[in-house]
Parts: structure tokens; sequence; C-alpha cells
């Protein structure tokens, strides 16, 4: 049976990936790591895992073919460059860093020893936004996050909200990219307001926008074709429009959010690769070319006060 690590214990472990691996035990040998005491233990009873380990080096002595990387962005890059060096598949929250050097320095080391290093984008596999991805011949296609009333400094909002939604409409885009624009409105106190990137390729033409100060907490995606229309939204509706028709539709009522949000699809499709020597569910080069946006977004954008 595969070892498979967990390092980093907190929010966003808890509440998108324990859930799942729990159920995967039967499958996989799970090994959690957290410097806290307290947290192993009542993770443990909970979820019922045998093994947990107070530190990296702990984790790396049983050897895991792969480790999901759930640690503070500014601890990614070593965490990850250490867990590669050591023949160890990497599953990592977004963003892999926030040092486009970096980034591409990791997938690189991760490709000269042939291993996955792969970048949480859940939503690339939300089954509504697949059937979003599947409509031929589009042409706009518009990705907003509002956030009801939200303070970031800008480096935080773009890597942490931003990149989302940014990945999001690139995973719909079918050709590739010809021209991209980007601009980013702070508010009085210095922090991101709006953030706004333009993409286009020889048929369509993308819109993201972010709004932190929105007064509604929402996610939408809109896709219009040579013939249909279709929004999805919060990853949990699709609603199709065709002239004096409209039909909204969703999941059986026991579907769980994990799986309408695209977390278990994406953490079952990154073990069996790793399983099968398979090929990474995140490409890399779609992984780097978010990154990039990003990062060229905070460093050339034209930024209004």
């Amino acid at each position: 049976m595969l070892k498979i690590g967990v390092i980093g214990l907190g929010n966003i472990a808890q509440k998108a990936y324990l859930p799942v691996i729990a159920g995967m035990q039967d499958q996989y040998e799970f090994h959690l790591a957290t410097r806290n005491p307290q947290k192993r233990a009542f993770l443990a009873a909970r979820y019922q895992f045998a093994h947990v380990h107070a530190s990296l080096e702990e984790l790396l002595a049983v050897k895991p073919a792969a480790v999901f990387v759930h640690t503070p962005t500014s601890t990614h890059a070593a965490i990850i460059r250490e867990l590669l060096e050591h023949d160890i598949n990497v599953y990592v929250d977004k963003p892999v860093a926030t040092d486009l050097n970096e980034v591409q320095a990791l997938y690189d080391l991760a490709a000269a020893r042939h291993l996955l290093l792969t970048c949480g984008f859940n939503r690339h596999f939300a089954p509504l936004n697949q059937q979003l991805k599947a409509l031929p011949d589009k042409r706009s296609l518009t990705v907003e996050k509002i956030r009801e009333a939200t303070q970031q400094d800008p480096e935080t909002a773009v890597f942490d909200l931003m990149i989302h939604v940014i990945d999001t409409g690139l995973f719909l885009l079918d050709e590739p990219l010809a021209t991209t624009s980007g601009r980013l409105v702070l508010t009085p106190s210095g922090t991101l307001g709006q953030g706004y990137f333009s993409a286009s390729t020889d048929h369509e033409q993308l819109q993201v926008v972010v709004n932190m100060t929105g007064g509604v907490n929402l996610e939408q995606a809109t896709v219009q074709t040579t013939a249909q229309r279709a929004t999805v939204n919060d990853l949990s509706t699709i609603t199709r429009y065709a002239t004096a028709a409209t039909t909204t539709s969703g999941f059986p009522d026991w579907t769980p959010t994990l799986e309408k949000r695209g977390f278990a699809p994406l953490i079952r499709a990154f073990l069996t690769a790793v399983a099968t020597h398979g090929q990474n569910p995140v490409t890399p080069a779609s992984a780097i070319t978010s990154h990039a946006v990003c990062r060229h977004l905070l460093s050339d954008s034209k930024v209004i006060n």
C-alpha cells in the first residue's frame, strides 16, 4: 500500500482534504505531520489515522510516495524542494510560490526527476466548470469573484484569491493566448479594491473581475459560444440560456460539497497519477501560466489608487 504524507493540518487541510482522504484509507497509508501535538492527537482520533508525525524529517523517514503540502505559502518553496530532492511527488495548495523564478525552478526540478508537482487548482475538476469547458466554439468568457468586504494587501489578494479566478478563466479558453492586460484598483488604505485581467485568443475574449468590496459573496463564470450561453454560479448550479427559455440545474441532493467544488476529483486524480506514474492532473504549463499572469499583474499592470 502506497504511503502518502500530509504536512500542514490547518484550515484548508481540515475543510477540503482530510474528509476526502479519510475515506481512502483502504487504498493508501496516510501519514499526517504537524508540529502541534494537540492537533495531531485530535485529527488522528477524529478520522482514525494511524500514523502521525511531529516534523517533516519524521515524515521523510517513512519514505512516502507523495506528500500533500498545506503549510503557509512562505514555506512552500523550501518544503517542495526538499520533497522533490527526496524523490517524492508533491501536491501543493496554490500558489506554489509568489516568486515566478522559484515556481519555474521547482517545476524544472520535478521534471528533471520525473516527479509530479501538482498545484491545487480544484476548479479544473469542478463538474459544472467542466461542462463549461466542453462547450464548443467559445467567443466571450467572463469569470468573476466578488467578496462582501475583504481587506487584503494586493499581493496576498492576487495570489490567495484572484489566482483561482484567473486560472479558471485560462482553463476555460480553448486557444493559445494572443494578448493580455490587467489593472489593480487600490483602496485609500492600500488594500486591493478591484482587480481586472483581460486575455484574447484568435476567437475568444476573456474578462476576469475580482471585487473585494462588492457587498455579496459570489463566484460566477459565463461562457458565450456561437450557439449558446451558460453560467455557473458558485460551482453549484448551471444556467443555460436560449431564446425565451432559461433552465437552471444543479446536483443531486446528497452530492458532497467537496465533489461539487472539484477537490475530491482532483485528490483522486493526483493519487491515481502517483500510483500509476500517470500524467499530472494539473499541467505544469497551465499552472506556471497562472502564476506568471498574477506576478505580471502585480508588477506591470496599471495600479490606481
